[in-house]
């Protein structure tokens, strides 16, 4: 039996547990590379796969000494982060050059993200309670519906398992930052639980040095501070036939940020503006075998995105609260050994509650799915197809096809092609005209739509492994601000093509992790922006980490280089590229106490990833770590 499926039939019986040796980005990865689900809804592993896929892991996030989310994906392949202002600001991501509202973000299967904003807010993410990152690039329309144009990000929760284990984290450094966590996971031969809790605070810095004519559209030189607490819940247990599962994460704080007063302009009334945040995200899973070959999930969840904001002398200005309740059927049927047929349906509700005027506050999904995976011979396939009845924009059909050939035992080629949609948010859709300078949201607006292509080479040798992807993605109505307007509108189509490259290796005792990106997102519309580079998207990037163990010492450094990006669509404001060098160390205590430092920005680089918005400059930090 084809590897893929064999270790999916181990996976179909709940009693079972697979461990596959690989080796993707050791940096980012551990020794062991988990099994992926989010590529296909189906468990394989990470070599196998038809689509392009990187796994971080829990001990990639610890040998980096990540701190946020943010830190995690910076220069990945096809990967872009923009941030408006340090920890605990505005982060938006964007997959392949494609916007940040065309990725789709689960977290342990659940659906996230705002409806009103159409994005996640990364920023409040709480980085010691996640077990795993998967990303996905290209698009997954025909699997999981609207927003998946880029790709899939799947954040997944500690999980537990053996014996007692407990874990405490302290961490502290520049910005007046401090940060701790503690939990405790284990379980039996049948049962799992993890339990975790979170704190951080930071002073921060200005985050802001804007005008009346952009960013902040103010000038407030006050530190903008940031707060949050969170914690996380999960619970498993598992039968010979069936397993369930229990998952809660909960993360909330307050965050300053500068802004003009909203009511006029010029600002009338300047001081620290705060927004308080609650994200909720609860949700179960149950799976059993019907035969031996038939394998059933049923999975719910709830997500709540909740912001309130608070002008000077703590003046409420505006709530927005949105909850997305998701509902997922899936049969797994294993047919004839090399084939597996995937059958399923998505539910999705969405509902918004604010103190701003929505004239339409809620809209539901109903999805249904089919899929393919087989080997003919030397060939992999898998086919994909979607039919999605949207509450709002009607039928919408999506496909996917993938092959993959072993051109040698060493060298892997694989292509793809896949269609995908997104619906418009209710902002752009119904977003009230503000009083000043009128805009708001277009209820006329069309549901975008893509083609993407994608040939890929991966190769191994004794040395390492690398990677090589070229892509091309068609947007046709893509939404963008319309100046003319001052609202949302639909653009003809932009188009997107990039190349992404990944080299691992062992030199030296040192694990040397590169990646690098080049993009060309452009404006395909007619007008005076055609053909300018959409914004905000850095045109190339690289990425190299290099880590090595010296017994109880541990060395590493990561350098992050990034292109030219324009902030606007007029391609007129320019933000200069920027090179960061990153260090850490490490030192083994004991068998269970570790102490880590860690310096950003070693160069002081002054740099922008949007508009009047800073980024922290030199900065050091400590972090006690206990894990037995």
């Amino acid at each position: 039996m084809n590897k893929r499926f064999s270790v999916l039939a181990a996976l179909m019986l709940p009693g079972s547990h697979v461990a596959v040796a690989a080796n993707p980005e050791p940096a980012l990865a551990g020794e062991f590379e988990p099994i992926v689900v989010t590529a296909t809804r189906t468990a394989e592993t990470a070599d196998e796969t038809l689509a392009s896929v990187t796994v971080i892991t829990r001990q990639g996030i610890e040998r980096l000494q990540a701190q946020t989310v943010h830190e995690l994906l910076l220069g990945l392949p096809g990967v872009g982060v923009v941030n408006s202002g340090g920890r605990g600001k505005s982060t938006s991501v964007f997959l392949r050059g494609t916007e940040s509202d065309h990725l789709l973000v689960l977290v342990d299967g659940v659906k996230t993200g705002s409806a009103t904003t159409g994005t996640t807010s990364f920023q409040y993410l709480p980085v010691e309670q996640i077990e795993r990152i998967e990303i996905v690039r290209g698009p997954r329309s025909s699997l999981y519906g609207s927003e998946a144009i880029g790709g899939v990000i799947q954040i997944f929760t500690r999980r537990g398992g053996g014996g007692p284990k407990p874990y405490l984290t302290f961490s502290g450094g520049s910005y007046g930052t401090y940060s701790a966590s503690a939990g405790i996971s284990g379980g039996g031969d049948k049962g799992w639980f993890s339990m975790n809790v979170g704190a951080e605070e930071t002073e921060g810095f200005d985050a802001c040095q804007g005008d009346l004519s952009g960013g902040c559209f103010t000038d407030e030189p006050d530190k903008d501070g940031y707060r949050s607490s969170s914690g996380s819940v999960r619970i498993g247990y598992r039968t010979d036939r069936a397993d369930v599962n229990f998952f809660w994460m909960r993360a909330e704080g307050r965050s300053d940020y500068d802004a003009p007063d909203t009511a006029t302009l010029p600002p009338l009334e300047l001081g620290p503006n705060k927004v308080r945040f609650v994200q909720d995200i609860l949700g179960g899973r149950l799976g059993f075998s019907v035969t031996e070959w038939w394998h059933v999930n049923l999975g719910v969840g709830t997500s709540r995105d909740e912001s309130e904001n608070f002008r000077a002398g703590g003046i409420p200005d505006g709530r927005f609260e949105t909850v997305r309740d998701t509902v997922s059927l899936q049969n797994d049927i294993a047919v004839a050994g090399d084939h597996l047929l995937t059958l399923g349906f998505d539910y999705q509700d969405d509902r918004v509650d604010s103190t701003t005027d929505y004239s339409v506050t809620s809209r539901n999904n109903k999805g249904i799915f089919a899929q393919y995976q087989g080997v003919v011979g030397s060939h992999d396939l898998q086919l994909s197809v979607r039919g999605d009845d949207n509450g709002q924009f009607g039928s919408w059909t999506t496909g996917g096809l993938a092959w993959g050939y072993p051109v040698s035992e060493k060298l892997r080629l694989t292509a793809s092609y896949g269609t995908a949609f997104k619906a418009p948010t209710f902002n752009q859709l119904y977003y009230p005209p503000h009083p000043v300078w009128g805009g708001g949201g277009n209820p006329d607006l069309l549901p975008e739509e893509s083609r993407s292509f994608e040939l890929s080479l991966r190769g191994e040798s004794g040395w390492g492994s690398w990677s090589l992807n070229a892509y091309e993605t068609l947007i046709d109505d893509l939404i963008a601000y319309d100046a003319a307007t001052s609202a949302p509108g639909n653009v003809d189509e932009a188009l997107v093509r990039g190349v992404e490259g990944a080299v691992t290796a062992e030199i030296g005792g040192w694990t040397i992790a590169t990646r690098v990106t080049v993009l060309k997102p452009e404006n395909h519309s007619d007008g005076s922006n055609r053909d300018n580079i959409l914004p905000r998207r850095a045109e190339q990037s690289l990425r190299l980490d290099a880590d090595r163990d010296f017994g109880r010492y541990t060395l590493g450094g990561t350098l992050l280089v990034e292109g030219r990006r324009y902030d606007d669509l007029a391609n007129s404001r320019k933000l200069d590229g920027y090179t960061l060098v990153n260090l850490r160390a490490g030192y083994r205590l004991g068998s269970a106490w570790s102490l880590q430092a860690r310096v950003e920005n070693l160069l002081d680089e002054e740099y922008q990833t949007a508009a009047f918005y800073n980024q922290p400059g030199l900065s050091g930090y400590l972090t006690l770590r206990y894990q037995p």
